[in-house]
């Protein structure tokens, strides 16, 4: 081989990606013409590789024989030191120790994809119909030589194994089995890889990523990446960990890291277990692409996953997690870790004034102050924001604007989760005890200084103090808990959510807890205020393990001991049955609201409350109901319906007869004898 005609192409990654495919053919030609007889008689039957023959222009025979090889490869990596552009081929032989006779049989296995006349050719070769790629068989016996079978085995192997070759018909004897290179790593050797690569596998270019100054957050943020990509190159760390919320800047932090090291980001998402066999294909993937490939994943608490090693790459990887969960493995055993926790106020105003671009708000401070989102969703509400104040016809964003976004976010993740609860109303609205009254303002002043609590308390508090408020309203069903969750919110300007106990409970191990952890973590992501309702049915007693439930039941409460603990939202548990919870959870509330049925005084503020403007009540009848009858909130509720119900349906407004009757269906309800003396009225059937 006197002269390799590519030797003056530009040196780029399609001109290298072109020295293999040409090489390949030419080697398809010769053997091709070795069976035919000669070369005129391959081209006779094959016309379309007159034409190849006419590209691969050679001073001897084929490139198989060790002389043109020897020729061959000096040529060619002579040729690839004339650039210092990442040539994908290149960086794939080196990083997963090929030699170029496996990139050649690579090469000849996709070309294919490159021309589909290859695949007439390798059916009418394999002289069997339909089997349109080249067969292990066939490429041992074209790649073998004299008496180097064995190399062509054991090259097939080591592609198989490396995830670049798939076999499309495993149930074939091994000779049989045809090799077909995924598509997605096709397209990675071709230099014209799309930035979603497969449902799994999404891939953007170093130039489209952000820089570490980009990166919004605290003070020191930008040193602490530049150290770590500063460790990462020198090969001292194998792996970063980026954890936290989810849409808090964990991804667009490792673009940054990635783009300093001059690579791109392979982002990897689904593959839940470490035996999947896509994660062959990640470590070539990311090796072609110059990425660096970050994992997504999505543990629960006490989960462990297993970190792979990706085998055709010898960079630096990337993982995404959430607080919760543990990783384990020779590349978690080299890695660092950064936490990215929500964004104090300064970061938030920040960020919602980059999200709302140029649209003015004089809100701003208020607005970062006053929603506590994660970065992510602060440039999503941000974008929401603009457009509720374009469709108003304001000409800047208001506090009211970003409620509305705000809102809007909280429907679209957390409807599926749980219930959002309508807010209105004040304190005034709720009549209780002067002791209730208090630890409901201690739990409103809490939550509205949890950000800024642990400043006012000693080093060692401080440090152990996050921004989760946890109450348990303890007391008789009816007693006004609901009711109260609702004001709170409302005083609080927030969302209530009502978790559906039946939507996460589930009876397989280990789902209840995924479940939760995905509520708990979108309410943080959100800042909602989170009512766990009924809680008890949760929150009760561990009993002695004797059977496998008991020893489930034990699991689950240990995870919500130790979910409520890292719990960063507001979170209100109610109970008709405190004596029920387990003392463990009582320790790690901030606050216990006691509930008891409402007194005399109370229970005529209720029906003050309740009991609509106009009526023609007598003020005697009820003083007499809110003394004598020893009723709760929630029954003095129904009652007010029920006597509704019986004005509307006589055409008046209501009576002193209408609630005297709905009163005496209270109490038959609950099988008691009414106090209110028997009269007319009490007697009409209901």
């Amino acid at each position: 081989m006197d002269h390799w005609p590519f030797s003056d192409l530009p040196p780029t990654p399609v001109s290298h990606f072109y020295h293999y495919v040409y090489a390949a053919a030419g080697h398809v030609i010769d053997q091709v013409a070795r069976a035919a007889g000669s070369r005129d008689a391959a081209f006779d039957q094959f016309r379309f590789l007159a034409g190849y023959d006419n590209l691969v222009v050679r001073g001897g025979d084929a490139i198989s024989s060790e002389d043109d090889a020897t020729t061959w490869r000096a040529a060619l990596e002579a040729w690839e030191e004339t650039t210092a552009l990442h040539l994908p081929l290149a960086a794939l032989r080196e990083a997963a120790g090929l030699d170029h006779r496996d990139v050649l049989l690579l090469a000849t296995v996709g070309l294919i994809e490159e021309d589909a006349r290859f695949g007439a050719l390798f059916e009418i070769v394999q002289r069997t119909p339909g089997r349109i790629r080249p067969t292990f068989g066939l490429l041992t016996d074209w790649w073998s030589g004299d008496d180097r079978a064995s190399d062509a085995r054991a090259g097939l192997r080591r592609l198989q194994d490396l995830g670049v070759i798939q076999v499309v018909n495993a149930d074939q004897p091994r000779p049989m089995w045809m090799a077909q290179i995924p598509p997605l790593i096709w397209d990675a050797i071709t230099d014209d890889a799309p930035e979603s690569l497969a449902p799994w596998a999404r891939h953007r270019a170093a130039a489209n990523l952000p820089s570490i100054d980009d990166v919004v957050g605290d003070a020191d943020l930008p040193r602490t990446l530049t150290s770590i990509a500063t460790l990462l190159a020198a090969g001292d760390a194998s792996a970063i960990v980026v954890r936290g919320p989810q849409r808090n800047g964990r991804r667009t932090t490792l673009g940054a890291l990635a783009r300093t090291l001059d690579r791109g980001l392979l982002e990897i998402s689904g593959l839940a277990r470490p035996d999947d066999e896509r994660w062959k294909t990640v470590g070539p993937l990311a090796t072609l692409l110059r990425a660096m490939p970050v994992l997504r994943l999505d543990l629960a608490p006490g989960e462990t996953f297993d970190v792979p090693r990706l085998t055709g790459y010898d960079g630096p990887i990337g993982i995404v997690c959430g607080p919760q969960g543990g990783l384990s493995g020779s590349v978690a055993d080299r890695s660092l870790t950064l936490t990215l926790g929500t964004p104090g106020a300064d970061a938030r105003t920040r960020q919602w004034r980059r999200g709302l671009g140029a649209i003015a708000c004089g809100d701003l401070d208020a607005i970062g102050d006053r929603f506590r989102m994660t970065a992510g969703n602060i440039h999503r509400a941000a974008d929401l924001a603009r457009s509720h104040a374009v469709m108003r016809g304001g000409s800047e964003v208001t506090l009211a604007d970003a409620q509305h976004a705000s809102r809007a976010l909280n429907r679209q993740s957390l409807d599926t989760l749980a219930v959002r609860i309508e807010t209105s109303g004040d304190w005034g609205d709720l009549a209780v005890a002067d002791e209730t009254a208090r630890e409901l303002s201690v739990l409103e002043q809490r939550c509205r200084h949890r950000e800024r609590l642990h400043a006012g308390v000693g080093a060692a508090l401080g440090r152990s103090l996050n921004c989760g408020v946890r109450a348990i309203f303890s007391g008789p069903s009816g007693t006004g808990k609901t009711l109260a969750a609702r004001l709170l919110a409302a005083a609080l300007q927030m969302d209530l959510y009502r978790l559906d106990l039946s939507s996460v409970v589930n009876k397989y191990i280990g789902e209840t807890e995924k479940n939760l952890n995905l509520v708990f973590s979108r309410a943080e992501e959100l800042d909602v205020v989170l009512l766990l309702d009924e809680g008890d049915a949760l929150l009760s007693e561990r009993t002695a393990v004797q059977t496998s439930n008991d020893r489930y039941a034990n699991l689950e409460t240990n995870f919500l001991l130790q979910r409520l603990e890292a719990y960063e939202g507001i979170l209100i548990v109610t109970t008709n049955a405190g004596e029920r919870i387990d003392s463990a959870f009582e320790r790690r509330m901030d606050v216990v609201v006691p509930f008891r049925p409402p007194e005399p005084i109370e229970r005529w503020t209720i029906w003050h409350n309740h009991l609509p403007i106009r009526h023609d009540i007598p003020p005697m009848l009820i003083d007499e109901i809110a003394h004598r009858c020893d009723v709760t909130g929630g029954q003095i509720r129904n009652a007010v319906l029920h006597a509704s119900l019986l004005a509307l349906a006589d055409g008046r407004v209501m009576s002193g007869e209408h609630l005297e009757a709905a009163v005496q269906r209270e109490y038959r309800k609950i099988g008691a004898l009414c106090p209110l003396r028997t009269g007319a009225a009490c007697a009409r059937q209901v």
